[in-house]
């Protein structure tokens, strides 16, 4: 058992509309589609108002090979994680020398030591803390980062753990790269960074928290290709299928069905959804999938509106609306997420 304590976020500095982004997107690959026109407007329809990133706009109209943008994520991660780990300790009767392990999760940026050894040496977090770096899993990282924070506070119930994702999906982009996945991608993906404190079940507090139940991965045969990165000369290049929504229609439904009745439970138990944005079409399948009405996933809804998608760190924007709302005695609540392998990750809470 693991109790769920706080949640805190942190976005870079340059927020650009959508609009704007429709714009770039029509400068840049105007040359290789003549029908540009028929293409942009998949921005609209993401449902996407604004999205922030960790340079300018106008950085990304150059070309910048893999060295200097990696340089960029090393710098920009550990200080977007430093925030988003202060906000989240400032929420909770913790202090940061109090923190056992520090998980850390990411797919868009390199470096060795890890980001996690970063933030150890900047916040003078205590010399003995355990550290987990994880890397590759995508989109489902938040809610796997957060599962294994779950098992470790379970094994070890005295301890509490910090999970920080950081995505910035905003500097893997190649400006020579010209495909329909990249263009999609431009208009879908974002920077941001998400903590997230859980406490053992002998850790002593004076508040109720929810509590993590249980975590469950699931990984499809034969998907490798549906999402992830190819690695070219010039740095991350994006794998981005369009079936993800169908995916999501035909294969998730019986996952969390028999996930859920493994705790006697079905959806219409689930009164809080709290998933993962991919995009707005995601969503909608989604909803149609397991039959829940689209209000369950406003939260989801509001998050990707406000700040699209940062890949990993995006269902923790959303738990941490979910943790800001007043709920009943023993509501239950369902993280869910899908990423590369093809996969999907789910986390069952109870308030």
């Amino acid at each position: 058992m693991a109790q769920v304590i706080a949640v805190g976020t942190a976005v870079p500095p340059f927020q650009i509309d959508q609009s704007t982004i429709r714009e770039f997107a029509k400068r840049m690959f105007q040359d290789r589609f003549s029908d540009i026109e028929r293409y942009l407007p998949i921005f609209e329809n993401t449902n996407i108002e604004r999205r922030s990133f960790s340079k300018p706009i106008e950085w990304f109209e150059e070309v910048h090979h893999f060295p200097t943008r990696n340089e960029a994520y090393v710098e920009m991660a550990s200080k977007l994680a430093i925030e988003a780990i202060q906000k989240c300790i400032e929420k909770s009767p913790f202090t940061l020398e109090q923190i056992d392990h520090l998980f850390f999760v990411s797919s868009t940026g390199l470096s060795t030591p890890s980001i996690d050894a970063h933030l150890i040496n900047q916040l003078q977090l205590k010399r003995n803390i355990r550290r987990t770096p994880i890397w590759g899993l995508g989109c489902a990282g938040g809610v796997a980062g957060l599962s294994r924070a779950y098992e470790y506070v379970t094994a070890f119930p005295d301890q509490i753990a910090v999970v920080v994702t950081v995505e910035l999906c905003g500097l893997t982009f190649r400006r020579n790269d010209l495909s329909k996945s990249n263009l999609v991608a431009t208009s879908l993906f974002a920077d941001g960074a998400a903590a997230v404190l859980v406490a053992g079940r002998k850790v002593s507090l004076q508040e109720i928290y929810p509590i993590i139940h249980s975590s469950h991965s699931t990984i499809w045969y034969n998907s490798l290709d549906v999402m992830g990165w190819d690695v070219a000369e010039d740095g991350l290049q994006v794998v981005f299928s369009r079936d993800i929504p169908t995916i999501v229609k035909e294969y998730v439904e019986p996952v969390v069905r028999d996930y859920l009745q493994e705790h006697s439970l079905s959806i219409q138990d689930i009164t809080r959804m709290i998933s993962h944005p991919g995009g707005k079409k995601v969503l909608h399948a989604y909803e149609e999938a397991l039959n829940v009405p689209p209000e369950r996933f406003q939260h989801a809804y509001d998050v990707l509106r406000d700040n699209g998608n940062m890949s990993s760190a995006t269902v923790l924007f959303v738990l941490e609306k979910e943790l800001e709302q007043i709920h009943t005695n023993g509501e239950w609540g369902l993280m869910s997420a899908l990423g590369p392998g093809f996969s999907s990750e789910l986390l069952l809470l109870q308030w």
